[in-house]
């Protein structure tokens, strides 16, 4: 047997051979056939120990082959995943990438483009930021309004927040105190979490219905001295994961300019019925936000993963953001002079994942966005309907956006438990239930969230038969 150098070895993984070519031949295949699908499986997941039985050890010293892997990924792993665009995946908050959107993630990819700054990106950058554009005119945000893309909801909040921060900490007062935001019981998870990323405080509006600004008031007053002396942001929700509610953003933003507060609306979810004619007006205010945030990658048909973060006054990000170290210097140089998107985010590497959503938005058109997004909306009209004329079923509260919460008369948790591992063994459905609070009680409770314009009447019709 022939021995290699270790520089050979390196070298190899790096040259252009007939096991490559075929193998890229392979790969386009398989992603050809997936993109150009009308009949996806919907996967089950397997525990760790069954999936290593069955594909044994893939990372070895001398590698297994990539006709190898990659037939073990089509066999047994990619079945042991769920299609998050599967017409009838309705659980969470699912996504429906464009077929457009998931071809150019592949350019993308193969560009091998940073998109951190312009000196790097500049062509990809670009693109992101025709995209951006169109994101910051759905708001209604004045100029100088813009934003970046980055990696989620999660991300946009955290960078949003933080600059939040550092605008109130210029006061000097501010410089050795605990900061302190209010949200509401509905808001996102992410926004919570947030809050111990950065440590701050956080003070709960205590409803899952829409935060009201009356209601904020009513906290504000409750504050004592030292409590509203640390207070620098409120955050409302355009759209509640678990139930579609958007919370009274005009009321919201008056208060907000009136204290001096910092307004973030974590529109992750919801943001992209900006897009939607029918709803827009249940957004009224969210153009008065100091920062916005939006998921591309839920209802705006973007592939994992991007989400975007708008900021009515980019400075006070950049101020907040911008990065400094000898290395970076020249990033910074009127020779290199353009936009770059790491200045303005918590993450200095970046890839441009605005690209596919550009690409999509340029080959297709703004305007079959607005029906996708319109068609999301008019699934959970039907689906209210359809539950409304089932005896068995009944709705919890009216379809809000895109979302549907309901009951099966006489179920346990449990029930509902049982019911969607059922459906999920069996390769028919994923939804899945959530918690609604009445009262000082929550309840279990049935939950769809439609985003895929391909789901169809005779999809939610058979699933509300599998609940008997």
């Amino acid at each position: 047997m022939t021995k290699h150098t270790e520089s050979e070895k390196t070298a190899s993984m790096h040259n252009i051979d007939m096991e490559l070519i075929e193998m890229t031949l392979d790969v386009m295949k398989y992603a050809i056939h997936r993109i150009t699908s009308t009949s996806l499986e919907m996967g089950s997941p397997k525990k760790e120990e069954e999936l290593r039985r069955l594909v044994g050890e893939t990372v070895t010293d001398t590698g297994i082959g990539g006709e190898n892997a990659f037939q073990l990924f089509k066999d047994v792993l990619i079945k042991a995943t769920v299609p998050i665009d599967h017409p009838r995946h309705l659980a969470f908050v699912p996504a429906a990438p464009t077929r457009a959107a998931i071809m150019f993630d592949l350019v993308t990819a193969a560009s091998s483009i940073h998109g951190a700054y312009w000196m790097e990106g500049a062509g990809g950058i670009f693109c992101e930021n025709e995209a951006m554009k169109w994101l910051v005119s759905l708001t209604g945000l004045p100029k100088p309004a813009f934003g970046v893309f980055t990696s989620g909801g999660t991300a946009a909040n955290l960078s949003a927040l933080v600059a939040a921060r550092e605008y109130w900490r210029k006061n000097p007062e501010h410089q050795n105190i605990k900061g302190l935001i209010i949200t509401s019981v509905g808001a996102h998870s992410s926004v919570k979490a947030m809050a111990k990323v950065i440590d701050v405080d956080l003070m709960l509006v205590e409803t899952e219905d829409a935060m009201s600004g009356q209601a904020l008031q009513g906290i504000l007053k409750t504050l004592d001295i030292q409590q509203r002396k640390r207070l620098f942001a409120v955050v409302a929700t355009g759209g509640t994961t678990n139930a579609g509610i958007i919370d009274d953003l005009s009321g919201i933003a008056e208060i907000c300019e009136t204290e001096k507060l910092w307004f973030h609306v974590d529109a992750a979810y919801g943001g992209g019925a900006l897009a939607a004619d029918s709803v827009r007006h249940l957004f009224n205010g969210i153009e008065r936000a100091d920062s916005i945030t939006i998921d591309p990658h839920k209802w705006l048909f973007s592939p994992y993963d991007c989400g975007a973060v708008i900021y009515k006054d980019p400075q006070l990000a950049r101020e907040a953001h911008s990065q400094e170290g000898s290395y970076l210097d020249i990033f910074k140089d009127e020779g290199a002079h353009g936009f770059n998107p790491s200045d303005y985010q918590i993450q200095l590497t970046r890839r441009v994942r605005g690209m596919p959503l550009w690409f999509s938005l340029a080959m297709h058109g703004t305007d079959k966005y607005k029906w996708a997004v319109e068609q999301g909306i008019s699934l959970a009209n039907l689906a209210g309907r359809l539950i409304s004329e089932n005896p068995v079923v009944e709705l919890v509260r009216e379809p809000s956006l895109s979302c549907v919460l309901y009951r099966r008369k006489g179920w346990t948790p449990d029930d509902y438990r049982d019911w969607t591992y059922k459906n999920q063994r069996e390769g028919f459905a994923l939804v899945t239930p959530t918690k609604w609070k009445q009262g000082d009680t929550y309840e279990t409770v049935a939950r769809f969230c439609f985003i895929n314009p391909d789901t169809t009447e005779e999809d939610i019709v058979a699933i509300l038969g599998t609940m008997g």
